[in-house]
């Protein structure tokens, strides 16, 4: 993989970037802990400036997020109502949780949106609740922006640092990306498994009566 990131760095300078910060954030799959850390070791050969690198990064990350924000947001969360209903187990969701993540959206989004771009797995996604939840547009773009600053600067930063060495980062990273995906796997299996049985149609009625 790392090899046709390199020509495309090379190739296209800051704007190639930008694209591959941008289908990373679209496509999670496309690893932003392999991209920056290359996109970084050109800066610290001095072919580039770390500096673009970094705001390079960023604004194409910001991008993709900025698409994710707007479609959830578009949609609201209204829209998944009836899916909650239907298949609140296999969400392991409620509408009282969806209730309770927008008061916490409203009280602490600028964390979660921020923070999470830190997260492995879990940065490329942040936009979507925030969209849901109706997060306001000029805190999502501040906060979200310091987050994904913050993180294409480390990653740069350890990409010109570590010069060919990029493997080294990938070392570090790779396995708490690992960990975080491990845990999120077991929390929502055992959330699945304790859902308690609901009546259909029981929203808004007392809890007792939604359990079978």
């Amino acid at each position: 993989m790392s090899n046709w990131i390199v020509q495309i760095v090379q190739e296209l300078g800051y704007a190639g970037i930008a694209l591959l910060m941008f289908a990373e954030t679209v496509f999670p799959p496309l690893p932003s802990e392999v991209i920056m850390p290359l996109a970084g070791m050109q800066a610290g050969r001095g072919v580039m400036s770390l500096t673009g690198v970094v705001l390079a990064g960023s604004v194409g990350a910001m991008a993709g997020n900025v698409v994710w924000f707007a479609a959830a947001r578009a949609l609201g969360i209204q829209q998944l109502k009836g899916l909650i209903d239907q298949r609140g187990r296999w969400l392991t969701l409620d509408w009282q949780d969806v209730e309770r993540g927008q008061r916490a959206m409203a009280a602490n989004g600028r964390w979660f949106v921020c923070f999470g771009r830190f997260v492995p797995t879990i940065r490329s996604i942040v936009s979507i609740p925030a969209g849901l939840l109706k997060m306001r547009w000029p805190p999502f773009l501040f906060w979200s922006s310091l987050g994904t600053l913050g993180w294409t600067a480390m990653l740069s930063g350890a990409g010109a640092l570590l010069g060919q060495k990029f493997q080294t980062v990938g070392s570090i990273v790779g396995p708490v990306s690992t960990t975080v995906i491990v845990i999120l796997v077991v929390a929502y299996v055992w959330r699945v498994i304790r859902w308690p049985k609901r009546a259909h149609g029981c929203e808004g009625s007392d809890a007792s009566d939604c359990r079978g």
